[in-house]
């Protein structure tokens, strides 16, 4: 007789119902991509007790049916690959079934670095490869080209199933494919949203254009698209500080305003803000990345995702962001 299964004494007693995510293809990858995914940005970076609370989040996104993984090596030097390592490798079945994203330094970009970089990265994430690898952004003093002929080679070997980059311009899009010579980019990773997409609206246009994954991170813009900070709420200063400048003082009270016209008409329609803001960016062909540190913003999001706004919202909240309604 098998013997019961212990059960895992940091996951929650009652898993949540699963989410029906759903994938988008990704070219030449021996898996789809999901459709919105879990990025470990902010986990992993604390005290113990904050680093418990970021394994029982990501263990109940992974009870609730995620299976996108966004992490890089910056992040909490290692420890959110850690983290999400331990988390993931609980079942045989479970580590392979993921599709796990890390990133490779700005810092480390030089062959022999990166080779070092994605070695370490594995082992903190205990295993053979990973689905998809990103430069996770560009230094103008290491040319592209040997960075991209490093890449491709590991990708040769098995280690890669996939080359991406982040944060990188059209132009510099260009150039690094132009240093691959069988290997494709298949995904920028940029931050992109409703209030945030000045950058991003030329990324998507290339990436439509040539085939290729635009992942969209702070799809939410750090809460703000969630219905926070819309009632004189202190923005903390973390928050500003990685906000791009959608938090800034000389545009904060306009963005602030047209979050409020967003909000009321997520109210009029009885939807989550949230709804809008993810499914503006799925109508646009991009993937929300969002992060998360707590399990009920996981399950929060989740729930925003299974609404699927009509296109009239969808094109009233992008005129409204625009600053085209008032």
């Amino acid at each position: 007789m098998t013997p019961a299964r212990k059960a895992h004494p940091s996951r929650t007693q009652v898993d949540p119902p699963r989410a029906a995510i759903g994938t988008i293809p990704l070219p030449g990858s021996k898996k789809p991509h999901p459709a919105l995914g879990l990025g470990l940005w902010g986990m992993g970076r604390w005290k113990r007790p904050e680093e418990d609370q970021t394994r029982r989040s990501v263990e109940h996104a992974i009870d609730a049916g995620m299976r996108w993984f966004d992490t890089a090596e910056v992040y909490g030097n290692g420890r959110s690959e850690r983290v999400l390592g331990e988390a993931l490798n609980r079942t045989p079945t479970l580590a392979k079934d993921s599709f796990v994203v890390t990133k490779v330094s700005w810092e480390h970009l030089r062959p022999e670095q990166l080779r070092a970089s994605l070695v370490g990265s594995l082992e903190r994430l205990g295993r053979p490869s990973v689905d998809l690898y990103l430069v996770h952004a560009p230094d103008p003093r290491v040319p592209l080209q040997e960075t991209m002929a490093a890449l491709e080679a590991i990708w040769k070997e098995g280690r890669i199933g996939a080359i991406g980059v982040s944060n990188f311009s059209v132009e510099e899009m260009e150039a690094a494919q132009a240093a691959l010579s069988e290997a494709r980019i298949v995904v920028n990773q940029v931050r992109y949203n409703l209030f945030d997409r000045e950058d991003g609206d030329p990324v998507l246009e290339y990436c439509r254009a040539h085939g290729m994954v635009i992942e969209a991170y702070t799809p939410l813009a750090r809460g703000l698209l969630h219905g926070r900070y819309l009632t004189g709420k202190r923005v903390p200063m973390e928050v500003r500080r990685f906000a791009h400048r959608i938090f800034e003082p000389d545009r904060f009270a306009v963005i602030q305003e047209r979050a409020r016209a967003l909000q009321a008409l997520a109210n009029a329609a009885g939807i989550p803000l949230a709804s809008i803001a993810l499914h503006w960016l799925e109508a646009r062909g991009a993937a929300p990345l969002f992060g998360a540190s707590r399990p009920e913003q996981i399950d929060s999001n989740l729930a925003a995702w299974e609404v699927r706004p009509s296109n009239k919202i969808l094109n009233e909240a992008d005129a409204i962001a625009r600053g085209e309604r008032a």
